[in-house]
């Protein structure tokens, strides 16, 4: 590229009609290629020290990013020996395809089962659960199918006309009618137009709420109720979803667990943790939901019931008051972080199937 401060017209530059002498020129020449030299030095100096600089910042980047990745490393721990009956592993009661449940024709086949040659046949893999003659044979993995009665607890996905639609991890949509909940206050009266547009006031998208099975329908989905005072709008607390085969179904499934916490064992699968409340009042009509803050004490209780939930689940474990509040206790002697790592997940499950076990013995 040229050089604009000494253009080449001037080497050939007449003065008064007079040519520049040799000598001008050479000079002017040689100070022309000293300015050039000059500048092209000055701009590689420049460019080293541009490249050096980001060469220093990329050098502090990757520096930066190597301290800030974290490695988790754990060295080998002794297990401590826990002893369980063969009962524990060897159980009749569970049955994969294929297996013969009986070869007595004195029964008869429920879901779950076919017969060949005799022989009453499992076609799922699951539980065989027998009532009188009849064997079927509960699937471990499924969608919840709700019987009449069963506790559920569901999150409501849309507001239509005098109804709610709830998810209740079941193959449809259940449905709330505005006519089987309690309206605020506990009022007896029929439903007019007013509480159909005032529904959101009531229950919205989102809402977390417990409820009762109230009746079938015939392609399946599920009617709900929330006319008892116990059922309703759910407050502060934690969802965790598990498979519904795990939950053992019981007379009851609203617990005050005596170490701080409540839980709300849903037969869908649906676990519910909170604060134990207190003196709830009864003109809320199921929609009073406590806004006061959780003590740092009661987060942590609720946050090891959750994992002590995880923990039983990944080892199949059925839930109920009694498994949850032994995993509870075998798990104090961990920090709440440790629970869910798989020696220590381990360790707790093993110690609560022996407590469960001594208590059945």
């Amino acid at each position: 590229m040229p050089d604009t401060r000494w253009p080449s017209f001037l080497l050939n530059l007449s003065v008064r009609g007079h040519v520049l002498s040799p000598d001008l020129t050479s000079r002017l020449t040689s100070t022309r290629a000293g300015i050039s030299g000059g500048d092209r030095s000055r701009r590689i100096e420049g460019d080293g020290k541009k490249t050096k600089k980001k060469r220093e910042k990329q050098r502090k980047k990757t520096t930066t990013q190597r301290t800030s990745m974290a490695v988790d490393m754990r060295l080998p721990a002794i297990r401590k020996p826990v002893s369980l009956s063969v009962s524990a592993f060897d159980r009749k009661d569970l049955v994969v395809p294929g297996d013969v449940i009986t070869t007595d024709t004195g029964f008869m086949r429920g879901h779950g089962t076919y017969v060949d040659e005799d022989k009453l046949t499992a076609s799922v893999a699951g539980e065989v659960q027998r009532v009188d003659k009849l064997i079927c044979v509960r699937p471990l993995k499924t969608r919840f199918n709700g019987e009449v009665g069963d506790v559920v607890v569901g999150r409501i996905t849309e507001v239509q006309q005098k109804r709610w639609k709830v998810e209740t991890n079941s193959r449809l949509d259940s449905v709330l009618l505005l006519s089987s909940v309690n309206l605020p206050g506990g009022e007896l009266r029929r439903r007019s137009a007013e509480d159909e547009l005032t529904m959101r006031e009531y229950l919205q998208e989102g809402d977390l709420i417990s409820a009762e099975v109230q009746s079938v329908f015939s392609d399946g989905a599920l009617s709900l109720h929330t006319r008892s005072l116990k059922y309703g709008k759910l407050g502060q607390g934690v969802l965790v979803q598990l498979s519904p085969s795990l939950i053992k179904r019981q007379k009851t499934h609203f617990h005050n667990l005596p170490c701080g916490a409540s839980i709300i064992l849903g037969n869908n699968g649906f676990v519910w943790l909170y604060p134990t409340p207190g003196q709830q009042e009864e003109e809320a009509g199921g929609f009073y939901t406590s806004l006061e803050p959780v003590s740092l004490s009661d987060r942590e209780v609720i946050s090891r019931l959750r994992n002590c939930l995880l923990a039983l689940a990944t080892h199949k474990v059925l839930l109920y008051d009694t498994s949850v509040l032994y995993c509870y206790e075998s798990s104090l002697q961990h920090q709440v972080k440790d629970i869910l790592k798989p020696e220590v997940m381990e360790e707790i499950v093993m110690l609560t199937q022996q407590k469960l076990l001594e208590q059945e013995g």
